[in-house]
C-alpha cells in the first residue's frame, strides 16, 4: 500500500506537467479518480442546475460508488503514465 501510495502522489505531480492538456472527460476521470482514491465514496447533495461543472465532477465522482481507494489509486496511476 505504501508503494501504491508513493505512485499515486508521483502521478499526482505528473498530471500537472503532462505534454498536452488532457481532453474534459480524461480531466473528470482524473477528478473523480483522485476523489475516490483520497476521500471515498461521494458524499453531500448532487449540485443543482445552475453549477452545470459542480454537477460533472460530482456526478463523475458518484459513478466510481463502491471502488476501493487501492483501486481508485491504481487506476489514477495508470491513466497518468498512459497520458505522458
Amino acid at each position: 500500500m505504501a508503494d501504491l501510495k508513493a505512485q499515486f502522489e508521483q502521478a499526482m505531480a505528473d498530471s500537472k506537467n503532462l505534454p498536452e492538456k488532457p481532453d474534459n472527460m480524461t480531466l473528470l476521470k482524473l477528478y473523480a479518480l483522485y476523489k475516490q482514491a483520497s476521500g471515498g465514496d461521494a458524499d453531500g447533495k448532487r449540485p443543482g442546475f445552475g453549477d452545470m461543472v459542480g454537477r460533472a465532477k460530482w456526478d463523475a465522482w458518484n459513478g466510481l460508488k463502491g471502488k476501493s481507494s487501492e483501486e481508485a489509486m491504481q487506476e489514477y496511476v495508470d491513466l497518468v503514465e498512459s497520458l505522458k
